[in-house]
């Protein structure tokens, strides 16, 4: 996935190499709120912040005046509305940073809400440790030999079938979140097959 469109949310400030690779080569920069901060330390600036804008300081709202989007709607947190902002501007394929860290609440709830983006975009959340990319239909996806692999389903009565694990799934109902975690994929790519999505999908990085 080209990285043309990031989105930086305002949990932990990536260290990895694979995700501050993807928030320097970015074409469009969006920042949620406080994140902003993070992002000016690290010597970048920013698009366009998009939030509530409670968490970001006097100064960073002076130095950014022309680029501050105030959404008020208590019903969506500051992340989806970066990411209908996105929408709205027509970035399409979207990376989405630091959305986790800090506080599980945050993490859990940004997670989920992949779902529902990738009913209109092509989403991917990048970690300091991996990706979660969100399916909405069967596929293969590209890995390495010996990836730990996690599995996720929305919804709790799609069966769903592999090939390509080490620990192969068989029309399984993952009615719990821990049922799929910690496989592993045993060559360059593995396969799901399932008819009601979505699944979520952990891949974590080498070593």
């Amino acid at each position: 996935m080209a990285p043309t469109t990031v989105i930086l949310a305002d949990g932990n400030f990536p260290v990895h190499k694979i995700p501050l690779g993807y928030l320097k080569s970015a074409e469009h920069l969006i920042c949620c709120d406080g994140s902003a901060e993070s992002l000016v330390i690290a010597g970048m600036e920013p698009e366009a912040i998009v939030g509530d804008l409670d968490s970001l300081t006097p100064d960073l709202k002076r130095r950014f005046s022309d680029r501050l989007y105030q959404d008020s709607d208590q019903d969506t947190n500051d992340l989806t509305k970066a990411v209908k902002w996105c929408i709205d501007r027509g970035y399409k394929e979207i990376v989405i940073l630091g959305a986790t860290g800090k506080r599980e609440d945050h993490t859990i709830g940004n997670i989920s809400l992949l779902a529902e983006y990738s009913q209109e975009i092509r989403v991917v959340m990048v970690t300091d440790t991996g990706t979660i990319t969100p399916l909405s239909e069967s596929a293969e996806i590209p890995g390495f030999a010996g990836q730990k692999v996690s599995i996720f389903s929305i919804n709790p009565e799609s069966e769903i079938s592999s090939h390509g694990l080490r620990y192969e799934l068989r029309n399984l109902k993952l009615k719990n979140w821990w049922r799929a975690t910690l496989n592993e994929s045993i060559g360059g790519s593995f396969e799901l097959r399932f008819k009601t999505g979505p699944v979520l999908v952990y891949q974590k990085f080498r070593d």
